[in-house]
């Protein structure tokens, strides 16, 4: 089951709703700090500069690993705190994904489902990836380690990705219209250099995520912290719903500031 139109017509859909001005593109969060009876967070510009930004509350949606290695804290956060956002994996991070594009979706025609298991070749884990609209496609994730995909590269595994593809479903795979290998630990703002050794699932963990001077200014909400499926969209949304309820909670108590 997949949503409808992509994953992106849900982010999109998120954002229609939030005020003109709301998202600042090509900037990210370098410090967050305590400043009075709010809190600073720098942010640096992709022209160099740098800006900043006052709030009551902070919700920090990414993954609590990329927070712990991206993010400078004045006062510090506790190290048992940092510790665990640190030693918290980020799903799916360590991984890479090849996507083939095709005019259609020959292999339905020869009565194959598009899904693979193999041991011969680049990919571990095949499936079908045709849009509802009816754009043809197949995807594998990657079974090798990120160091051997940075030193075969984009080219070879294409070539070996396409090769394994006609050797499942037929010298068909190889007429593909668009290729994409997507690698995680290659995005800056997805992994760390602990994603590029791997690491399991994330799991739902018991006891607090934010303590000290931030536990009243600071919540996360990267599905990773979730309490029911941590690492999937479902932990997303709960991890959402928990970190709003927290904040509204926050800034209705008499007398703190908004």
């Amino acid at each position: 089951m997949r949503v409808a139109g992509g994953t992106g017509a849900l982010v999109r859909a998120l954002a229609g709703g939030l005020p003109e001005g709301s998202i600042q593109l090509a900037s990210w969060v370098t410090r967050i700090a305590l400043d009075g009876d709010h809190v600073r967070l720098t942010l640096a510009q992709a022209d160099g500069g740098d800006d900043s930004v006052l709030a009551s509350q902070v919700i920090a949606a990414l993954p609590s690993r990329l927070l712990e290695a991206s993010i400078t804290f004045e006062p510090a956060i506790d190290p048992a705190i940092r510790l665990r956002w640190r030693d918290t994996p980020t799903w799916m991070a360590p991984h890479a994904k090849f996507i083939a594009v095709y005019d259609s979706p020959f292999w339905r025609l020869a009565g194959l489902s598009g899904m693979a298991q193999s041991a011969v070749g680049p990919m571990g884990e095949i499936h079908d990836a045709t849009s509802a609209s009816g754009a043809a496609a197949l995807f594998g994730f990657l079974g090798i380690d990120a160091d051997r995909r940075k030193t075969a590269g984009t080219v070879l595994l294409t070539r070996a990705c396409l090769d394994q593809l006609v050797r499942l479903f037929g010298d068909e795979a190889r007429r593909a219209v668009a290729t994409l290998l997507m690698d995680w630990t290659a995005e800056v703002f997805t992994a760390t250099a602990d994603d590029r050794r791997g690491g399991a699932h994330p799991v739902p963990q018991r006891g607090p995520w934010v303590s000290g001077a931030w536990r009243d200014r600071l919540s996360l909400a990267g599905s990773e912290t979730g309490a029911t499926d941590p690492g999937y969209l479902a932990g997303a949304i709960d991890t959402a719903s928990r970190a709003a309820a927290g904040v509204l909670q926050q800034i209705a108590v008499p007398g703190r500031a908004a």
